[in-house]
């Protein structure tokens, strides 16, 4: 089965990458948007576009800081994106952590994924 077709939602703190992980996919086919859960207080933000799948793309503190060229960038931030991003984290179909990725590997990742879990999904689907 093809990921062609599929709707990915993608969600993260800010410098995760979501924006960039997007662009890629959608070049591949793929529909895909980041959404900016991060930013809001609506828990299940990422569900109102009807996904198929949602990825995750976690950042630390100390990388978000390096790619945002901000040492100084406020942790109580970083951690109230965290919170905010709590319900996505639950329902995530994809996680990944791109503190020591480049935006080629973390694509490359979540297709190798996106690959498996529609080869799966066509298993259960198959009489």
């Amino acid at each position: 089965m093809s990921t062609a077709g599929l709707r990915v939602a993608i969600v993260g703190g800010c410098a995760a990458g979501k924006s960039t992980l997007a662009r890629a996919l959608r070049a591949r086919g793929i529909d895909a948007w980041p959404v900016a859960q991060e930013h809001s207080i609506i828990a299940d933000l990422w569900r109102h576009q009807s996904p198929d799948v949602l990825v995750l793309l976690d950042a630390s503190l100390e990388v978000v800081r390096s790619r945002r060229r901000d040492a100084t960038w406020p942790r109580f931030l970083w951690e109230l994106q965290q919170l905010r991003l709590a319900d996505a984290r639950a329902h995530a179909d994809i996680l990944i952590c791109t503190d020591t990725l480049d935006c080629v590997q973390v694509t490359e990742n979540v297709l190798d994924q996106l690959a498996v879990q529609t080869a799966r999904a066509a298993e259960r689907d198959t009489p």
